[in-house]
């Protein structure tokens, strides 16, 4: 069945906002402006060589997984802060989600949207379930540092990764093409105050999403750029937020996943229901005592330090932990950022400063803050 949801009409054939495709057998991916079925997609897969064709077998391969009679599909965690996982989530779960994102930001059939990030994960797989339940026109690259590179054409709807953004900025013909999305989701890692000031005078609308796999994407948005710049997350409707005793945040959002989930994102909420997240409960650092949020620590130091960077720490006999700051260069000049760490409080100041050649990232280009500490602790006496 499909759901039309402003006014009764005829399946399919509303030219306004908006009909959703909610059943799977009537669900069409539309791909370059072509419905295309399995078979097709199979073509196009034996047309292609190289990172292409992997990209687009993956592509056949979910949509092969999401049209078959199972009501589940598996989903393999980013890996981000622990080992990856694989989860089994409800189809139907995923489709509600599409729902929400769709009338959030008044998708409607036809409107272009791009594919660029890795369907093994769940912001890929998202996209894609977006595009069958809106019915959207899906365009699809490899996912790269640059996907806006060869996109000749307005995009009505994107979501990227930060860096993904940061490089379409940087580049002048991409940086035209990002202006001319209309709307823009960025998630799957923190997004710096440099990066939102970059942001700040597009006319397009830029979102900051909330959300993690086991919510299948995001379950929150923030505006972050123009005159409706938001400094809190808006839940979705239908999603409830509080906080358990340690502060961390606690979601209930029965249409997309059946538990109600326990955070480790230490959060503050609004009267207004929106809320702010502070960091999460294990990258804090306990130095002396002191309780030091990494990501406060990393989003000053983002105004000052321009290369790749993160904050850490090393054990330490008397203090219990300390604070280390890495940095990814290749001809580092410690002194220069002895000067530049003295605009933090003094507690929250690095012990130690470190260099590498590149910080380590899960197969997602997240930053791999388990693999980070084990770099540190092989460079540092402990």
């Amino acid at each position: 069945m499909c759901l039309s949801i402003y006014k009764k009409t005829k399946c399919g054939l509303t030219t306004d906002f908006k009909t959703m495709y909610i059943n799977r057998n009537e669900q069409l991916l539309i791909l370059n402006g072509v419905s295309t079925d399995l078979a097709k997609l199979n073509e196009i897969v034996a047309s292609k060589s190289g990172e292409e064709k992997l990209f687009f077998n993956d592509l056949y391969l979910f949509l092969e997984e999401w049209l078959n009679d199972s009501p589940t599909i598996s989903v393999q965690t980013s890996g981000s802060t622990g080992l990856p996982k694989k989860i089994i989530v409800s189809k139907e779960n995923m489709i509600q989600s599409a729902i929400a994102t769709c009338r959030f930001l008044g998708l409607k059939e036809g409107d272009k949207a791009l594919l660029c990030l890795p369907t093994q994960y769940i912001a890929g797989k998202m996209m894609i379930v977006r595009t069958l339940v809106c019915r959207l026109n899906l365009y699809a690259v490899v996912p790269s540092g640059h996907p806006l590179q060869n996109i000749d054409h307005a995009i009505d709807f994107a979501a990227m990764i930060p860096a993904q953004v940061y490089n379409s900025i940087n580049t002048p013909l991409e940086n035209k093409r990002l202006g001319k999305i209309k709307q823009l989701i960025i998630g799957g890692s923190g997004i710096s105050k440099e990066l939102e000031n970059l942001l700040h005078e597009y006319s397009n609308n830029v979102f900051s999403t909330y959300g993690m796999t086991e919510t299948l994407s995001h379950i929150a948005l923030r505006r972050i750029n123009g005159k409706k710049y938001e400094h809190s997350y808006t839940p979705l409707p239908n999603i409830k937020v509080w906080l358990d005793k340690d502060s961390t945040l606690i979601i209930d959002a029965p249409q997309i996943c059946s538990d109600i989930l326990h955070t480790n994102d230490i959060a503050q909420i609004h009267k207004d229901g929106t809320f702010t997240v502070i960091g999460r409960k294990d990258n804090t650092i306990n130095s002396g005592g002191v309780k030091i949020q990494i990501e406060q620590v990393e989003e000053i130091l983002s105004e000052y330090i321009k290369e790749p960077f993160i904050v850490s720490s090393i054990p330490h006999s008397k203090w219990g932990e300390e604070v280390v700051l890495l940095i990814e260069s290749q001809n580092g000049d410690a002194e220069q950022y002895k000067e530049l760490i003295k605009h933090l409080p003094k507690f929250w100041q690095p012990h130690h400063i470190v260099f590498t050649k590149k910080i380590p990232l899960t197969n997602n280009n997240k930053i791999d803050r388990s693999q980070s500490k084990l770099l540190l602790r092989d460079i540092l006496p402990i």
